[in-house]
């Protein structure tokens, strides 16, 4: 079964465009349930809990999400994440993020989670798998959006952290559908992690990995020769080298970019001057995701319309985007066809 990757879509007026956006099913391909954390949240369970935050107030820690690249984003990160002690706060964590997608027509999510940061604090697998997957089980029952789980090793740790990580996690290898790589870029390239990918690919799990968002090119190609990944997670920097675009499209490798996160880090001076038309124009699978909304100021559907206002994209744009998502994704292909159709009906009731 062949999943069509165009179709020409009648252009539409600027002002109807962000009311399209909001409308049209999508898949979200790069979220950080951790990174779903609001303020709010952190406040409640740091309180329920009986955990010290250095903040006064709501209003004093969103205040202090002033990041200037993603190491300074990551410190704060990994502060906000320590509230996180029991099955119920992971569950709801992730169900306040899987109330949101549903409110910006997201039918498919597939949540990166990263179990270092909570087992270090003496926070057990388990604990952090059965809140996690819970949510999920409830997504479809109760919202209609079909979530999946990958785990992250966090590439600041070694190797050999990461395979204790896989070791605690592989008792409940049902509930994550793959492994990806994230945290800190700088210094710390993919082939890094290469045994313990290829030990992860042996296992029957997708693959995929943070590269090319503040790493240069060189990561990428890593990313796919060394680990194998089957999509790249970012990947804006991969403009920088034609090769590499040319070997993006012809193999049809999913980018998950996420542009106000890549404002929000600095990676791009305003978000005018998003590269997201340019990898689109190359014929890459790209799509647009919210990485870290709690912290980068936005969900998917905030994503969509300041990147479209700031860039110009058209319907034909949103189209593509949004069938890029559902072929990006992790399920099967008959599961992509009537994705595909959903998407389909939506832009013809709005035409």
């Amino acid at each position: 079964m062949t999943i069509p990757q165009q179709r020409t879509v009648r252009d539409i007026a600027a002002d109807r465009l962000p009311a399209l956006l909001r409308a049209m099913p999508k898949a979200e391909l790069h979220i950080h349930i951790e990174g779903s954390l609001e303020p709010e949240l952190i406040f409640a369970l740091a309180q329920r809990n009986g955990v010290a935050i250095p903040y006064a107030s709501v209003e004093d820690l969103r205040a202090a999400y002033a990041f200037t690249n993603l190491q300074t984003f990551l410190d704060i990160y990994y502060a906000g994440a320590s509230v996180l002690l029991k099955e119920q706060d992971f569950y709801d964590m992730a169900w306040a993020y899987l109330e949101r997608a549903a409110a910006d027509n997201v039918v498919r999510t597939e949540m990166f989670f990263d179990p270092q940061t909570h087992t270090e604090r003496g926070v057990a697998m388990q604990t952090v798998m059965d809140g996690l997957h819970r949510a999920c089980v409830d997504a479809k029952a109760r919202l209609g959006v079909d979530a999946e789980l990958i785990l992250c090793f966090l590439r600041h740790l070694s190797e050999e952290d990461a395979f204790a990580t896989l070791e605690q996690a592989l008792p409940f290898r049902d509930r994550f559908i793959g492994v990806g790589l994230d945290s800190s870029e700088l210094g710390h390239p993919p082939e890094k992690f290469a045994r313990v990918f290829a030990r992860c690919r042996e296992l029957g799990f997708h693959l995929v990995a943070h590269a090319g968002e503040e790493g240069p090119p060189a990561y990428v190609w890593s990313a796919l020769d060394v680990l194998k990944v089957e999509r790249i997670d970012h990947g804006v920097q991969s403009t920088k080298d034609a090769a590499l675009m040319k070997r993006l499209a012809q193999d049809r490798i999913p980018l998950t970019v996420c542009p106000l996160s890549n404002l929000k880090l600095c990676v791009f001076p305003d978000l005018g001057q998003h590269n997201l038309r340019a990898l689109l124009d190359g014929g890459l699978v790209a799509t647009v995701n919210s990485d870290d909304p709690a912290y980068f100021g936005g969900y998917m559907n905030q994503n969509f319309t300041e990147t479209f206002a700031a860039t110009g994209l058209t319907a034909q744009h949103a189209w593509q985007l949004a069938a890029n998502s559902f072929e990006g994704s992790f399920v099967d292909a008959a599961a992509k066809r009537a994705y595909v159709d959903r998407l389909n009906s939506a832009f013809d009731a709005f035409a």
